[in-house]
């Protein structure tokens, strides 16, 4: 007996779909119907996005988030909803699957679709200014979150892609006591800035007024709160935030990171051909396999390479290490190698990249 074919575009999405994937579907199912029964609030986080003068990338999550308790900590602390979404409240809390969300910047306001994991990252057509604008962002009866969005100049020639993890903050996040401990307990107050990293990215961010500043990590957006607070706390220059999705995807049971960051590095290499890159990462996982291949494929968007070499602790916890001699002769592009920021400011000065 032949088994029946799917007749509408969503059931052929249905049965293409990963089983994991169809088992996460049905049990953020499960968890939004619990949550909204026991009076759970419609919460938008709202990310920093970036555009041109064309068009916008908006990035925020829906998620029901529980109220505090009148009195408690939380409560104090809370001005707005989506600033009680902190530390393992973010991993708890209940995305909201392909939940219409409202997007207003400038008077422009149009309605899209979240995808499975509570997530919009939407592209929107839009005449925009250079500089940044405030997007304004809601979700059934939430509260209106705002979120920057960095317009980049069409003259703008250079712009900055930093790493997270074991780059801007000291993480050793391959071992999973401590990445289980980074993610779900610590604050940003106790988490530990690489020396140095603060002030060369901001030498770095300041070759160019209104450069475009990214940090790439294969972190998940739950913690993008808790990272945005780090960085400002630490003096990190402002930048959109590119992380990546916990759990199954479509066709694979679990997400690549490296193919997330790969996608993301072609994809602001195609949005901005104009703009080259100033690419800084670590020795301890895929950076400069990542950043090697992306040079090769695309020479004429890298400026240069900096990468932050682990200690000898570090690299056996991020899985050891790469030659460097591996990866320095991609392109035309300068690598530099040094344990620390000014190590790697110092280097970048010599070359003339940055500014006296």
């Amino acid at each position: 007996m032949k088994s029946k074919k799917p007749s509408t575009a969503a059931e052929l999405a249905q049965d293409v779909m990963h089983r994991a994937a169809r088992i996460e579907d049905r049990f953020h199912a499960y968890r939004e119907k619990r949550a909204r029964k026991r009076g759970y609030a419609v919460t938008v986080v709202p990310y920093p996005g970036y555009g041109t003068t064309e068009w916008v990338r908006v990035l925020c999550r829906v998620l029901l988030t529980r109220n505090p308790r009148p009195g408690s900590r939380a409560a104090k602390k809370m001005q707005k909803r989506s600033e009680s979404v902190r530390g393992w409240r973010s991993f708890t809390s209940v995305p909201i699957n392909e939940v219409s969300v409202t997007i207003a910047i400038n008077g422009y306001e149009t309605t899209v679709l979240a995808d499975r994991g509570g997530v919009v990252d939407v592209q929107l057509p839009m005449k925009l200014t250079p500089g940044e604008h405030i997007v304004r962002i809601h979700s059934e009866d939430s509260e209106v979150a705002e979120a920057t969005i960095y317009v980049i100049s069409p003259t703008a020639s250079v712009g900055l892609v930093c790493d997270v993890d074991d780059t801007v903050m000291v993480t050793a996040l391959p071992r999973p006591f401590l990445a289980a401990w980074n993610s779900f307990v610590l604050d940003e107050h106790a988490r530990v800035p690489t020396p140095g990293m603060a002030v060369f990215l901001s030498r770095v961010a300041r070759i160019e007024q209104g450069m475009p500043v990214v940090y790439l990590s294969t972190g998940a957006w739950n913690v993008a709160p808790t990272l945005r607070r780090f960085l400002g706390r630490n003096l990190y220059p402002q930048g959109t935030l590119l992380l990546t999705d916990w759990g199954p995807t479509h066709d694979r049971m679990f997400r690549s990171g490296r193919q997330h960051k790969e996608t993301q590095l072609r994809r602001l290499a195609s949005e901005f051909p104009h703009v080259k890159w100033i690419l800084v990462g670590d020795d301890g996982q895929h950076d400069e396999s990542i950043y090697a291949a992306f040079e090769k494929d695309v020479p004429s968007s890298v400026k240069a390479v900096a990468i932050r070499q682990l200690s000898n602790g570090e690299a056996v916890l991020a899985g050891g290490r790469k030659k460097a001699e591996e990866h320095s002769k991609a392109g035309d592009a300068p690598w530099v190698y040094a344990p620390d920021g000014a190590g790697l400011a110092a280097q970048f000065k010599e070359l003339g990249i940055l500014p006296d």
